[in-house]
């Protein structure tokens, strides 16, 4: 919980000034965030809304293919380690998911989800957003 309220804070003042934000050798960006006797590495990743497309008139059959091809893609995400977390909204609602990518800038990020065959499709669209997190950050 602790990790999720620094990132909601960071999200809030949008970067503390004193944030010396560095890149790794992977290209992903990175600071660290002290709070008392406690550092934590603070990482960017994408926050991937996941919302009902253009096109939904689909018929039941040709759906449910397009659902298949856009779970293997998902996997596929998650082989390669460019995924940390994914999962549809219980809502019905227009936005229909939620995907975590672990990649190190913006264009991968939506490359990776322009890819989807269901976004291709225009069955889904997407809005894609840089988050920081405390890295290693986990749901309990």
């Amino acid at each position: 919980m602790r990790n999720f309220i620094i990132s909601l804070l960071f999200l809030a003042l949008n970067l503390s000034v004193d944030a010396q934000v560095e890149t790794d050798s992977l290209g992903f960006e990175r600071f660290l965030y002290n709070e008392g006797d406690t550092t934590y590495t603070m990482k960017k990743y994408f926050v991937v809304f996941l919302k009902s497309g253009e096109v939904r008139s689909q018929n039941p059959e040709e759906a449910q293919k397009i659902q298949a091809a856009h779970l293997a893609h998902l996997d596929s995400l998650q082989s390669i380690g460019a995924l940390d977390m994914a999962g549809p909204f219980g809502d019905n609602g227009e936005i229909r998911g939620i995907v975590i990518l672990r990649v190190p800038t913006l264009a991968q990020a939506e490359a990776l989800c322009n890819a989807d065959p269901a976004v291709k499709a225009k069955r889904l669209k997407v809005e894609v957003h840089p988050w920081w997190a405390a890295e290693g950050s986990r749901l309990r």
